[in-house]
């Protein structure tokens, strides 16, 4: 699923899915199998292959839910 990665006012990393119209914010960050898991507020964990360096965010990513 496409999701977009950005900066709240607080600095904190967030993670919107339009398809759900979800906005939840980065709680946790670890590194897995399948690259990348970021997890959310609301207990979601999200795997990010190939992921980009952080620094130009807003940036729209691929992303799979693992749970």
């Amino acid at each position: 699923m496409k999701v977009m990665l950005r900066q709240n006012d607080a600095g904190n990393l967030v993670v919107y899915v339009a398809k759900k119209d979800l906005e939840e914010e980065v709680v946790k960050q670890t590194e897995g199998p399948e690259g990348k898991i970021l997890t959310l507020a609301n207990g979601w964990e999200l795997a990010f292959t190939n992921l980009p360096e952080l620094v130009d965010l807003p940036q729209t990513v691929e992303a799979k839910r693992l749970s």
